[in-house]
């Protein structure tokens, strides 16, 4: 299931910054990670509740978290995309969104026939609550991942070491030279999915795993697969002489408190678990009907509910204190799972040889297809077929949880990741961007399939030596999204970019010679100076355009001034020429 749901994603990249030598870890230079960016500033805050405003965070666009996601419950476009979901946003210490929307059990059943549900009488259905049990799916990799970083701490494992040193059956089939680092970042060339289910034995399971071959040859391709993480657990359970349960529940979740989060929750439980699907051939791998309290997927059911791909259970406050300790630096309150190092190497790109599927040990970076704009190359996340999502950006220290029943009652349902990249761009734009002078900027937004224009009055430049300078401030979606500065000395009809130098605190000045910028720029603000051509009408404009599938946090332009000979020929601080700027899509923004 898991594995099924993955076969035809692209899911991002990263590259090799750490090792693990003799037993301990080496860290070799790399970017400040999130532990870094914390302690700088000597916090490590635990969460509490409350308003937007004491998060930093613009109320407007945390609130239009939640009606955004609304939305998703109705067609998107022919079914719900979930039957009910829970939101939960922050920033700093303060949690400061936590809102339950729609049903955790609508229906019993789902009729093949009418592509419809069948709903449970009305009051035998249960609406979410805050605290509402989802079965987070491959979110789980990501305490697998934990895990086996505390046995890198401990000496028991090594990053290089190949897996078949701890389980030498591991070996066969052309795995000998597969290493743990390759398990933890998807490049061990195993294929994304196999039916251990169908092997009636638990050894047997095991025996598929170990005796099949790499589909690429381990560490030169990244291919998402649930088998390393499976593949991860055999090796943690060897080397500690302890089941995953047991870790997860002595590593994590017993230091942290977090006691809503296990595998296999008690029947107890049950009427506070969202509710998953109901599993039938030939959609699902085992016929079992609705699925409630149970794990979703399939392959970790047969394993008995423990796997290192999938089968653990959480809420969201659970999985908000399991974010907020790892941008601390591995701590929470008074307890600490991790050194501030190891959450560096779990934030740090180790698979910069296949851009776009930037992964550090277990964590997804800079994935715009479910972080929005959120993501950074230093946000960090991972998703959950049945509908979850966690995504940490430790450049602005805030922190979103997504979790959705968005299998309920049929997997087919669900189409694309809307609903999470709706809440990364939200919550990202909830950030405030100040202006770099006065009260307002030029803000170009955030919607897709854009072309925005931010046009200035035509200026004479014809006695030669004029210049450009502004402050610029861009995020956007790189390669896909650009921002351009552009002339015209045909009042429009055609139009010329203008290279221009941007320069930062503590960098050196960068060229664009294209007169474009697009990806991250540290979301500071630069600034930029142009050489302008000559001519007796120049018209200046900034270009931002976007595609049809996901944006930055956009682009800001602040200050324009444009001078030749020591007369100013234009200056968006004067309100005679701010009033002839023609704005297409951007928004004067105090925010």
């Amino acid at each position: 299931m898991a594995g099924q749901a993955t076969n035809g994603w692209t899911r991002r990249q990263l590259g090799t910054g750490a090792l693990a030598l003799g037993g301990a870890l080496a860290i070799a230079p790399f970017a400040a990670g999130p532990a870094a960016a914390v302690s700088d500033k000597g916090r490590r805050p635990t969460l509490r509740h409350g308003s937007a405003e004491r998060a930093g965070l613009l109320p407007g666009h945390l609130r239009r978290l939640v009606t955004d996601a609304e939305t998703f419950l109705g067609p998107s476009p022919q079914h719900p995309w979930y039957a009910g979901a829970v939101l939960l946003a922050g920033r700093g210490g303060t949690v400061a969104l936590h809102e339950p929307i729609g049903m955790a059990v609508r229906y019993r059943a789902y009729d093949e026939t009418t592509d419809t549900g069948v709903e449970f009488p009305a009051g035998q259905q249960i609406p979410m609550a805050e605290d509402t049990v989802f079965d987070l799916a491959s979110i789980s990799k990501l305490f697998t991942s934990i895990i086996a970083v505390q046995q890198l701490e401990r000496g028991a494992l090594e990053l290089e070491a190949p897996v078949a040193s701890y389980l030498p059956d591991f070996g066969r089939a052309g795995k000998q030279h597969v290493t743990i680092r390759q398990l933890l970042t998807h490049t061990s060339g195993f294929r994304a999915w196999i039916p251990l289910y169908s092997a009636p034995t638990y050894e047997e399971k095991v025996r598929l795993v170990y005796d099949e071959a790499p589909v690429n040859d381990p560490g030169t391709a990244y291919l998402y697969s649930d088998l390393n993480m499976i593949s991860l657990q055999l090796v943690l359970e060897k080397v500690t002489g302890r089941t995953l349960d047991v870790l997860l529940r002595d590593g994590i979740t017993r230091p942290l408190g977090l006691d809503r989060t296990r595998y296999n929750p008690p029947a107890s439980w049950r009427p506070g678990i969202a509710a998953t699907e109901d599993a039938r051939l030939p959609w699902s791998g085992l016929d079992r009907g609705l699925v409630w309290g149970e794990v979703h997927d399939e392959n970790a059911f047969s394993l008995g509910g423990v796997a290192g791909h999938a089968g653990v259970f959480s809420c969201a406050w659970d999985l908000a204190v399991l974010g907020r300790t790892l941008l601390n630096g591995g701590s929470y309150g008074r307890v600490r799972i991790l050194r501030p190092e190891s959450v560096e190497l779990m934030f740090t790109d180790f698979n910069t040889d296949f851009p776009g599927d930037e992964h550090g040990l277990g964590f997804e970076l800079y994935q715009h297809w479910y972080m929005g704009a959120m993501a950074t190359p230093r946000t960090a996340g991972h998703t959950g077929f049945t509908g979850t999502s966690l995504v940490l950006d430790p450049t602005t220290d805030s922190f979103l949880v997504v979790l959705g029943n968005s299998v309920h009652p049929v997997r087919s349902w669900r189409s694309g990741s809307a609903p999470r990249v709706a809440a990364g761009t939200n919550l990202a734009r909830a950030v405030p961007v100040r202006p770099a002078h006065g009260r307002t900027s030029w803000f170009s937004g955030t919607a897709s399939s854009t072309t925005a224009t931010l046009t200035l009055p035509a200026l004479d430049t014809s006695a030669g030596g004029a210049r450009l300078r502004c402050s610029l401030w861009w995020d956007t979606e790189p390669g896909s999204d650009a921002l351009v500065l552009e002339a015209s000395t045909d009042d429009g009809t055609s139009w010329q970019p203008v290279p221009f130098t941007t320069s930062r605190r503590g960098e050196a000045p960068r060229e664009h010679p294209a007169g474009s910028v697009t990806g991250w720029s540290g979301r500071v603000w630069h600034r930029l100076s142009a050489g302008l051509p000559a001519a007796r009408g120049l018209t200046l404009r900034w270009r931002y355009t976007t595609d049809r599938l996901y944006v930055g946090r956009g682009a800001y332009v602040d200050g324009m001034r444009a001078e030749a000979g020591g007369d100013v020929l234009f200056h968006d601080a004067r309100p005679a020429d701010a009033a002839r700027v023609e704005a297409v899509g951007w928004s004067a923004s105090a925010d």
